[in-house]
């Protein structure tokens, strides 16, 4: 039986997107205050592996099968790709926060609907941008534009210097984030179960960023603190499971168009936490930046009206 859709958002999904977008954004600020004590590719390799086991253990109990029978031709290598596009944009995340704050990191993060915009017409006919959408790709392509000069010539490089890369880093997993969507999206993998679709990400992720973790000479080490311990378990079982399978779960019963345009909260709690526990320092330029961002995600995914 197809899944009941409905086509408003009602106060259970409004409540969940609240939930999902507080814990997203409360997540760079928990990443970056365990890199201190947890390398960045050494921690996002622990955070999947637990994450893996948790959706192994989820599909096991809905019946949802991790082999290849009976899967859509095509769907396992669709899935290998889009496990090794996720790796890689965590890859970015986690080494990025290391050069610039958590809230300039996912301003540049959650431009990601902007990707998908410019790229999904090349792949699915219908998708094209227009009219107020190109306005908003335009205004979120100017905040991008602000936020980097701030990194390279305004007040943020003379606090961090090396923030522009941070910044580059984030701008580059938002690009890896689109391509992922676009697999989903195009390929016969947008035809498995949700949970089958989280579990390649997470399993690929747990396979590819050790190795990358050794190739950069990060200290692996299990002495960690409390708070550190309890990081990674929210990281893996709130951030990489259950708010993951949450957003799929909503993607199956409520327009996708009304649930993205949620997405630009995301930045604004990174902008809170950060400022509130590590003391982040926000730029006129960054709130400007942030401002033209969200206006755009909010256009960029308004319903064209019909002819």
């Amino acid at each position: 039986m197809a899944p009941t859709r409905k086509h408003h958002l009602d106060a259970l999904a409004i409540s969940i997107l609240l939930a999902c977008c507080l814990f997203w954004g409360f997540q760079q600020v928990l990443v970056k205050a365990t890199v201190a004590e947890v390398a960045p590719i050494f921690q996002a390799f622990v955070r999947f592996a637990l994450a893996t086991l948790a959706v192994a253990a989820w599909c096991l109990w809905r019946g949802v099968p991790l082999g290849r029978q009976g899967q859509p031709r095509g769907s396992v290598a669709a899935g290998l790709l889009a496990g090794a596009l996720f790796a890689a944009e965590f890859a970015c995340i986690y080494i990025g926060l290391q050069y610039t704050t958590a809230s300039r990191l996912t301003v540049f993060l959650y431009c990601s609907p902007f990707w998908v915009a410019l790229l999904l017409p090349r792949l699915v006919p219908g998708e094209g941008l227009r009219g107020w959408q190109w306005l908003g790709l335009a205004g979120a392509f100017a905040g991008v534009a602000l936020a980097l000069g701030d990194g390279l010539l305004g007040t943020t490089n003379a606090a961090l210097p090396r923030a522009w890369l941070g910044d580059l880093l984030g701008l580059a997993a938002s690009l890896m984030w689109a391509l992922t969507t676009l697999v989903l999206r195009a390929t016969p993998l947008g035809r498995v179960d949700p949970a089958r679709q989280l579990f390649y990400q997470v399993a690929v992720s747990t396979a590819v960023l050790p190795l990358l973790s050794l190739a950069l000479g990060e200290r692996w080490s299990l002495d960690w603190s409390a708070f550190a311990s309890v990081s990674l378990l929210l990281q893996a079982l709130v951030g990489a499971f259950a708010s993951y399978l949450a957003w799929m779960w909503l993607l199956v019963h409520y327009p996708a168009t009304k649930i993205s345009v949620f997405v630009f909260l995301t930045p604004v709690f990174a902008l809170l936490f950060g400022t509130l526990w590590l003391g982040e320092h926000v730029t006129p330029g960054l709130l400007t930046a942030l401002a033209l961002v969200a206006a755009g995600i909010v256009l960029v995914n308004r319903k064209p009206a019909q002819a």
